[in-house]
């Protein structure tokens, strides 16, 4: 695989590679431990300006019955109206409003993120890790990202009190992003 220098070589449109790409979150539960997740099925474009920066753009669809956290009841009290209504708001959607570059290999792409129908903006910090073409002639490119959110902005409110004091469930949610997309030809 051979290492792309030229940032204005990277210029295209690209498609996410499922594959390849995870999209993920973390909670704190019990006001004592980490529990980690991530969504199977989804789909993005990027508009890779390597010139220009400012001119990228992005685009998520999550399909939100695909949350997986390694244990079916918790993913099934997720998916249920406690929580993300799967039934009603069977998606999740981030749409870029604008993208920066912060200097050296990172950068941020603020936009829409909408979750149970309500939308919000999100910022998310990107490190660019590199492009390559593989083996089957694809060009790639890989991005490593992360963001914090603060659920209850999205209507996702349901908790439960512990006799310890504090929740069962943090309100602040860390995403992370590993993202791997092929450009179209």
């Amino acid at each position: 695989m051979t290492t792309t220098p030229d940032l204005a070589t990277l210029t295209g449109e690209y498609t996410i590679d499922p594959a390849h790409t995870t999209i993920g979150f973390t909670a704190r539960h019990a006001m004592v431990t980490n529990v980690k997740g991530k969504f199977l099925d989804f789909s993005g474009t990027l508009h890779l300006d390597g010139t220009d920066p400012a001119k990228s753009t992005a685009t998520l669809d999550v399909t939100m019955d695909s949350i997986d956290t390694g244990s079916a009841d918790r993913d099934g009290h997720l998916k249920s109206s406690d929580f993300f209504k799967t039934d009603e708001f069977p998606k999740m959607t981030f749409r870029s409003t604008s993208a920066e570059s912060l200097g050296g290999d990172d950068y941020r792409i603020t936009g829409d993120l909408t979750i149970l129908g309500t939308t919000q903006p999100i910022s998310i910090d990107l490190e660019f890790n590199g492009a390559a073409k593989d083996p089957f002639g694809n060009e790639r490119v890989g991005f490593e990202g992360k963001a914090e959110i603060k659920r209850s902005e999205w209507g996702l409110t349901w908790n439960a009190a512990l006799e310890t004091g504090g929740v069962l469930v943090s309100d602040k949610i860390k995403l992370n992003f590993d993202i791997s997309a092929i450009k179209q030809a």
